[in-house]
């Protein structure tokens, strides 16, 4: 079941277009002409853009791989391109890779973080892009993120070193994680909240099922973020008949309007001004965050297709190799008008 364009536009803004092809892919991250993909085997592989033959499209070919320390399924990858560092999550273990490079940290210098539930890194820290090379690293800004763990959030920096900074007391379970400034939104397995870290306070904000008992809820928690400055969270609750997508600030106020599947999403999105969600029978919504209404509907691949599993926002962006707008490329007469 999905919903139909209410305001289709003109041009579509988002196509679907393969870059690399099946190499047991669990989570992925990309930037500039690189994609690092962690494997559900444990492998840790960079693709880059590749220029082979000039007369053909350019492609993502493999130029590494390697398998994490413990050899177990990666489950998330987040990139910090202005301290070249990559913070690959596995077996609730956090490991600390060299970007582009993808050489692990030694662990005299970083040692791993373990006993990790979930972690999220200060959104406006992921965004900060690679400074000059002249940029003397002392005038480089550590990069903020929390790891959730069983009973607790622990707040981190990191830059050369990894700095600890102090414990934040938790109600147990939290499962999700998006941080924006000094504000953290979370998801246990019954509800969102929002963590103040300034001044460690939680507040309670609305349940991820709002069916009640009689509908036990099987979906996964939906956050993303809307906005940084301020802080702006997306977050997804189910009612029993469609899923609402509800703007929250900073300080677990609603803002905006509200979004509505129809039915839960697997994950959601954000790229401005547009939310994408990936819903159960693998089509993707894109709705306008502004008029709060579906501009596009991606179709479900075929049968023969990889399945869908995720969708990530690339948010430093990466390069896509295309033909779209060369076939649309037309010569056309221009009248030239004496000065």
């Amino acid at each position: 079941m999905t919903s139909a364009p209410t305001k289709p536009i003109d041009v579509p803004p988002f196509q679907l277009q393969t870059l690399i092809g099946h190499c047991n892919a669990r989570c992925a991250q990309a930037l500039g002409s690189e994609i690092y993909v962690g494997g559900s085997n444990g492998e840790l592989i960079r693709f880059a853009l590749q220029a082979d033959d000039p007369n053909s499209l350019e492609t993502y070919s493999i130029i590494s791989r390697q398998s994490v320390p413990n050899e177990k399924p990666i489950d998330e990858i987040v990139l910090l391109p202005s301290i070249s560092r990559a913070l690959v999550l596995s077996d609730h273990q956090i490991h600390f890779y060299t970007l582009p490079a993808l050489d692990l940290v030694p662990p005299n210098i970083i040692k791993p973080i373990r006993h990790v539930v979930s972690f999220a890194v200060d959104q406006n820290h992921i965004k900060r892009p690679v400074p000059p090379l002249s940029t003397p690293v002392s005038a480089i800004p550590a990069v903020d993120f929390c790891v959730i763990k069983r009973s607790a959030i622990a707040l981190y920096s990191l830059h050369e070193r990894l700095f600890y900074h102090k414990e934040i007391p938790l109600p147990p379970s939290a499962i999700l994680a998006r941080r924006s400034d000094h504000y953290l939104c979370i998801a246990d397995k019954t509800q969102y909240s929002i963590v103040d870290l300034a001044n460690a306070s939680i507040t309670a904000l609305m349940p991820l099922s709002q069916a009640g008992d009689a509908e036990p809820f099987t979906g996964f928690p939906g956050i993303c973020i809307t906005g940084d400055s301020p802080a702006e969270f997306l977050i997804l609750s189910w009612t029993g008949a469609s899923t609402l997508g509800v703007f929250v600030s900073g300080e677990g106020d609603p803002v905006r309007g509200t979004l509505e599947w129809p039915a839960h999403p697997r994950a959601v999105v954000y790229d401005y001004p547009y939310v994408a969600a990936l819903l159960p029978n693998r089509t993707v919504e894109i709705h306008s965050i502004e008029s709060q209404t579906i501009v596009q509907v991606l179709p479900a691949p075929t049968d023969t297709a990889e399945p869908r599993l995720a969708l990530l926002a690339a948010i430093n962006g990466y390069l896509v190799p295309s033909t779209q707008k060369s076939e649309k490329m037309r010569k056309t007469s221009v009248s030239l008008l004496r000065a």
